[in-house]
């Protein structure tokens, strides 16, 4: 089991940047691949952005080039940098393992508009 707690969300321009961090507890982050997730509202929870216990990622396509996951073991940290945001990224961002889900966090709020 663990536990996620999500920070670094905020209000920002389109066209800005932002970086997500999800620290996690327990055996999660270092058994698992770990995952960021966003839900807008009226819509379902998807898989944005995904990471390997070695470092490989996987990228939802309307995010690549944009996005990037990231992983520091010694923090129990995953990262999500975000760029050249849209409008469209506006959600509460989570994480979790897509392999073996944990209880969910409180999510970050991300808000892009001008």
């Amino acid at each position: 089991q663990g536990q996620l707690v999500e920070s670094g969300g905020g209000l920002v321009q389109p066209g800005g940047s932002l970086r997500l961090s999800c620290a996690a507890s327990g055996s999660i982050f270092s058994n698992y691949n770990m995952g960021w997730y966003r839900q807008a509202p009226g819509h379902q929870r998807e898989l944005v952005a995904s990471i390997t216990r070695y470092g490989v990622t996987n990228l939802k396509d309307s995010v690549k080039g944009r996005f990037t996951i990231s992983r520091d073991a010694a923090k129990n940290t995953v990262y999500l940098q975000m760029s050249s945001l849209k409008p469209e990224d506006t959600a509460v961002y989570y994480c979790n393992s897509p392999v073996k889900p944990v209880d969910w966090g409180q999510g970050t709020q991300v808000t892009v508009s001008s």
